[in-house]
């Protein structure tokens, strides 16, 4: 079986938009992938679908035969797909052994915090031979207000406990951040979940004082567990989407995973046609995929420098160099076309003495 993320996440926080962004990058990288929406209410799909749930179950056709709502049919759309998994383990073969997996999950937060049927299928497919990390996706305009941000916290850490998988979670539509005000700290304090004490005055101050007590018993919460920290994310922005593949790369082992023309370690049996999840390494990687990511993008500094500190000047160097790439790329389709491979010389002819 292969890896895959299971990507959750409250509605409006992205997932789609992540899961057509993610499959477009694999392309241009020919990295395999394929993507298996698990919501049986979506139905304007972004991107390449190549698991529908809609054709095992609709959200629409429990509503009208069970007189359901829409949170109560989500549900046993979920407890369906549970009790018939093995319509969707038959289709995840058929994907290959080297295929890597999204699942898009619905909007409903109570399946990644409290619903069990999501926490048993993704346990089945890890005993199955998948290698999964979940991908949480919150909307990052919610770290501009304190409750609003102090939520978040608790929703991240309750995902986290409930799924029991390796976890990523990430703030989403960075690029959108600016157009709701200046945050009261740098970024890095939101993303590390720094001293949430800090965030006792603003607390108390937009809420009545007979709360005071219960905001500081969630900080206390959040900080005695001690496991939550964010990722960013701009789909749009190439940097930031090779960025959060390298985390997730590494969250689920893929990183460790060598390619199967790579030589063998001595003595070991040849499974160079295993899949990729328990294809042996001869090379140690732990060093290097342990240790701390130096691309552009994998501070969270340059995080804030490129969308809130200095975003018009990064833009305006963004387009400058895309309109080089688009003059780099007519002048070569242009030379192609007349035959002439070879770039124009700049050199000028000396003209002949009449």
């Amino acid at each position: 079986m292969p890896f895959g993320e299971v990507v959750c996440g409250a509605p409006g926080s992205g997932k789609s938009t992540y899961c057509y962004g993610k499959y477009q990058l694999f392309n241009a990288l020919k990295r395999p992938i394929a993507v298996v929406n698990l919501d049986p209410a979506n139905d304007n799909i972004p991107y390449p679908c190549a698991i529908d749930i809609s054709s095992l179950i609709t959200l629409e056709d429990v509503m009208e035969t069970h007189g359901l709502g829409p949170n109560g049919g989500m549900l046993y759309c979920m407890e369906y797909l549970e009790a018939n998994l093995d319509w969707l383990e038959e289709r995840l073969k058929e994907l290959g052994p080297e295929a890597y997996v999204l699942f898009d999950l619905p909007g409903q937060v109570e399946l990644s915090t409290n619903h069990d049927s999501v926490k048993n299928i993704t346990q089945k497919l890890v005993k199955g031979g998948f290698r999964l990390a979940a991908v949480h996706l919150c909307d990052a305009h919610y770290i501009t207000d304190a409750s609003k941000y102090v939520s978040v916290l608790l929703l991240s850490l309750r995902a986290m406990l409930h799924l029991e998988l390796p976890h990523i979670n990430v703030l989403s539509k960075m690029d959108l951040l600016s157009q709701y005000g200046e945050l009261d700290f740098n970024l890095d304090f939101y993303t590390e979940v720094q001293d949430l004490t800090y965030l006792e005055n603003t607390l108390n101050g937009s809420l009545p004082p007979k709360y005071a007590a219960l905001n500081m018993a969630m900080i206390s919460l959040i900080e005695d567990f001690s496991l939550v920290g964010f990722e960013t994310l701009a789909v749009e922005d190439k940097n930031s989407m090779l960025h959060l593949m390298r985390v997730l790369d590494r969250a689920n082992g893929y990183v460790f995973v060598p390619p199967p023309d790579a030589p063998l370690p001595p003595g070991t049996i040849d499974e160079s046609k295993a899949p990729s999840s328990v294809r042996p390494n001869m090379v140690g990687l732990f060093s290097s995929a342990a240790g701390p990511m130096q691309a552009f993008g994998s501070n969270v500094r340059d995080v804030q420098e490129r969308w809130i500190d200095y975003r018009d000047i990064y833009d305006a160097h963004e387009k400058k160099e895309w309109r080089k790439e688009g003059e780099t790329l007519r002048d070569e389709a242009a030379r192609s076309k007349s035959g002439n491979d070879k770039p124009p010389s700049k050199i000028r002819e000396r003209k002949s003495k009449q």
